[in-house]
């Protein structure tokens, strides 16, 4: 652990995994970001500072602060703006949730979880050497294998198809629901009430 709880009251962060750039908006792999900026809508919050390689809001919800946070690394460095955000809030890494697309699971399906392996994801691959540890809780969020011979390289860089979008939506808005249960209720009921088929 980077950090361990003190008698002070120990901030969230949320963390959205994705790409910087118009050219990447509304691609799978910026299924992340999509949640943080959702996230950042919902609680009126602007995402507009810059510190670290990220773009950050801060707020408290409900009693508790919170960071927002989208590195503008490009995925594959995100660990090179966690890591320096972890330790200037001085944000201990069972309060930080990533939120990330995953091949491994299909489209409409999020899974939250305590700690784990990367499963290849570039990003989480990132984060975890920077800070140290894969002992942190995450969301991955399901975008389906690609079709045909298609390499995943392009298939995560490709948008959603508009017969996807409607589901795509709904994950979203779980997602956002999910993030904030973990901050108000804790991880396992957060799991337990948001893991699964959104649909």
């Amino acid at each position: 652990m980077l950090y361990k709880r003190d008698e002070v009251q120990a901030p969230f962060m949320i963390v959205g995994l994705g790409n910087p750039g118009l050219e990447y908006r509304y691609t799978r792999h910026n299924f992340g970001f999509m949640v943080l900026d959702a996230l950042a809508s919902k609680w009126n919050v602007p995402l507009k500072k810059i510190k670290f390689k990220a773009i950050i809001g801060e707020d408290r919800f409900k009693g508790n602060k919170v960071i927002l946070a989208k590195p503008l690394t490009y995925m594959n460095d995100s660990g090179r703006s966690i890591a320096p955000l972890l330790r200037f809030y001085k944000c201990p890494v069972e309060n930080m949730l990533v939120i990330h697309d995953d091949l491994d699971l299909p489209l409409g399906t999020l899974r939250i979880r305590p700690s784990g392996s990367t499963a290849g994801q570039r990003g989480m691959e990132s984060i975890t050497q920077m800070i140290g540890t894969q002992d942190f809780p995450r969301m991955r969020l399901g975008i389906s294998r690609p079709p045909g011979q298609m390499d995943p390289k392009d298939y995560v860089l490709k948008n959603f198809l508009p017969d996807e979008e409607e589901l795509k939506s709904i994950v979203i808005n779980h997602a956002v629901e999910a993030a904030e249960c973990f901050i108000t209720d804790g991880l396992t009921k957060a799991m337990n009430t948001y893991n699964g088929e959104v649909a």
